[in-house]
């Protein structure tokens, strides 16, 4: 008899099917942090020095989310390409897609209606014709 022991299939604790989990390093951790102060600060000082005019402020603040939304995707929720053999980026787009249909449709949705149900003009109401009386 051996002493040794045997390893039986899902034993391993690093095992993971062959999905690649990625590692992340301190200097990540640490560049995603400045980015994301950065992609923080940028914005906020815009607003309270009044630099920009108000609507480039907003498109500008904008862009800064959503920069910062990528930094925080990459550098903490380390979602790359090869992650997860690509699901959780797959996942992702999915998600981003469906989101933009729904927004999408929704205002389209909101547009007609609003167009097409508008009060009517002063003078213009349905009053009851009582000159034709329908048999």
């Amino acid at each position: 008899m051996s002493a040794e022991p045997v390893a039986v299939h899902g034993d391993d604790a690093n095992e993971h099917h062959g999905i690649e989990i990625p590692h992340a390093t301190m200097r990540d951790y640490v560049t995603g942090f400045v980015l994301s102060v950065l992609l923080t600060a940028i914005p906020f000082g815009l607003v309270m020095t009044g630099a920009l005019s108000p609507a480039v402020t907003a498109v500008t603040i904008m862009l800064f989310a959503v920069a910062q939304i990528i930094v925080h995707m990459i550098y903490f929720l380390h979602m790359t390409p090869k992650a997860e053999g690509g699901w959780s980026l797959t996942s992702l787009v999915f998600t981003i897609i469906v989101v933009f249909i729904m927004l999408a449709g929704s205002l389209w949705v909101m547009s007609h209606l609003n167009s097409n149900m508008m009060p009517m003009p002063q003078g213009m109401e349905m009053t009851p014709d009582t000159t034709n009386p329908v048999p």
